[in-house]
Parts: structure tokens; sequence; C-alpha cells
């Protein structure tokens, strides 16, 4: 309709006789104005449809988003910054801005190098707890969850009746009846104490159960038994490719509950030397409040930014192994 218009207002005028100049300039004129209003048509009806592929710009979405993100990198930011400054510079300067002088790099040699190097022990000391205790409950979580998704067997509701409770149940509320058990066999003080519980992950059992139910067809499996295929390989060839967004998840939760865990080493350990880091950390703090006791506070700080570099690290590498098994060992159609 407002092609048709354009044109008849342009042709319309004082006729000229053909090969005119200004039948020539009436001419060049529409086929101008023509073709910018076919442009602006074009340009309206390219414009996406607001869909949820194409959601209308909130703003006030945008504003709550930005306050969770500043909200949830300021403590990142605060310890960044102050990890760069001495014990004066902590109590002498504004906590969310830069000293005088930078001491980085000496905090971090000072951290590293204090108490005869006691927390690059602690660190040692972690890193075996998630090996083992995460690793392990990793792996103990894909082949219950597997198990449980794919084959049926009695007591099977009971099963998932067992783990459903055992998610809603705290592990604070499990620690003493589990350190007195451990002291009667004389497992306290150990680093056995710590990675034998973190084995048992209900949360992480229920997640790979659900997730092998839902990414692990049945057919596919029937499908390798017919020619010939073992259980294990199977599994290790078909199933767990289509488990490794699942697998990654469970090991991500697991490796941050077992890094991040205080409350268990508390009550098990109390050789220094068996330490996690949050443990040694809390040690470093309390000793300043100690009668002769050394305040540290600028290696406190230091510490606790070296202990969430790995963490982090972690979480970049294995990323991408949340995708990679979405289309591995599918079925080809």
């Amino acid at each position: 309709m407002t092609t048709s218009l354009t044109s008849t207002v342009s042709g319309s005028g004082t006729p000229s006789a053909a090969g005119s100049p200004g039948a020539d300039t009436d001419a060049k004129a529409g086929t101008r104005t023509l073709t910018r209003t076919r442009t602006r048509t074009a340009k309206r009806r390219k414009r996406p449809p607001h869909t949820p592929l194409h959601p209308r710009p909130s703003v006030p979405l945008t504003l709550v988003t930005g306050l969770v993100l500043v909200y949830t990198l300021l403590p990142l930011a605060w310890l960044v910054i102050n990890a760069t400054k001495d014990q004066n510079g902590l109590l002498d300067s504004f906590g969310l801005w830069f000293a005088e002088d930078s001491h980085f790099w000496d905090n971090i040699g000072r951290t590293l190098t204090y108490d005869d190097g006691v927390f690059v022990r602690w660190l040692l000391n972690t890193l075996m707890y998630v090996v083992a205790g995460a690793g392990g409950a990793t792996i103990l979580a894909v082949l219950g969850g597997y198990a449980l998704a794919t084959y049926d067997f009695p007591g099977r509701r009971a099963v998932f009746a067992v783990v459903l409770g055992a998610v809603a149940v705290p592990g604070t509320a499990l620690a003493v009846p589990t350190f007195l058990m451990f002291s009667n066999m004389g497992l306290t003080n150990t680093p056995w104490a710590v990675i034998i519980p973190s084995l048992i992950s209900p949360f992480g059992l229920y997640l790979m159960w659900v997730f092998a139910a839902e990414s692990v067809p049945t057919e596919l499996l029937e499908a390798a038994r017919i020619d010939g295929s073992g259980e294990l390989r199977t599994f290790f060839t078909i199933a767990l490719p289509l488990l490794m967004p699942g697998t990654v998840t469970v090991l991500l939760f697991s490796m941050v509950a077992t890094w991040n865990n205080y409350f268990l080493p508390l009550i098990m350990i109390k050789d220094p030397d068996w330490y996690p880091l949050t443990l040694g950390l809390n040690a470093w703090n309390a000793q300043a409040q100690t009668a002769g006791g050394e305040a540290v506070f600028d290696l406190i700080i230091t510490g606790s930014l070296l202990t969430i570099v790995p963490i982090v690290a972690v979480f970049l590498l294995l990323q991408r192994y949340w995708q990679s098994g979405l289309a591995a060992g599918s079925v080809k159609e």
C-alpha cells in the first residue's frame, strides 16, 4: 500500500514529453523515493519479534543483575586489593583501594615460607582430601546412579526413598555420630577421618541417577548388547561419554564441598600437620588473640587468595566438558 501511494505521488504532476529532461528528473525522483520506502519497509520487517529467543530488554532486570554481580565480585575485589598490602597498610588504608606500596609478591613469599612452610603442608593435605574424597565420591556416584537408572531389581523404590531422605539430612547433623564411630575405631586425628565421610555423596548419587535416566537411552544399551558388547564395555564406550556433563557437575560440587569443608576436619583432626587450608587459616587468625601470639592478617588474606585460585582454575578447565558429552555416543539416524 505504501509503495503504490508513493509511486502515484511521485509520478503525478505536469506531464512532460517523452525523452525530455523533466521526464527523466521525475522518473529518477520517483525511483529514489520508491527505493527509500522499500528499504524502510524491509528494515521494519527484519526486526525480530519479541520471543523467548529475542526477549524485550528489561531495565529493572538489568539493574538487579548488575547489583547481584557487584555483590558477588566485591569480596573478591577486596581480597585481591588487600593482598597487596602489608600489616600496616591493612590498618592505615581504605579497604577497597590500593596502598602506596605494593607488597603482593612479598606477601606470597612470606605466606609460603611462614612457620617452616606450613601453608604448603596444608595445601597438600587439602589436595589429598579432594583427590581421594571428591574423586572417590564422583566415581561411586556415577556407578551407583548408572546402575539405579538402567537396571531393574527388587527394592529399587526403597533405595530411591533412602537416597532422597539422605539428601534432606544436613551433613552437620551426622558429624557427631560419625566422630563417635570413628573414635571407637581409632580413626580420629588421621586423614581417613576426612576422606571416608567425603566418599558418601547422596546428592551426587541422586543427581547422577536422574541424569542417567534422562541421557542414556535404553534402546542404545539394548542395541549394544545385541551386538555382543559386554556390560563393562557398554558402560565405558557408550554410557560414560553421555554421562560426562553430569559427571563433571558432580565432580565440581564434590570438589568445592571438600575444599571448603571446615566443620568435619574441626572435630576430627587435632594435629596441625593434618590440617586442611580452612583449619590452617583459622589457626593463623586465632593466634593473634592468644597471649604472645603474632598477628599475621596480611598472610591470612594472601593465603585466602591463594586458596581460591585452584578452584577457579578447575572451573575454567572443566567447563568445556559440560557440553562435550551431549553428542558423544548418540544414535546416528
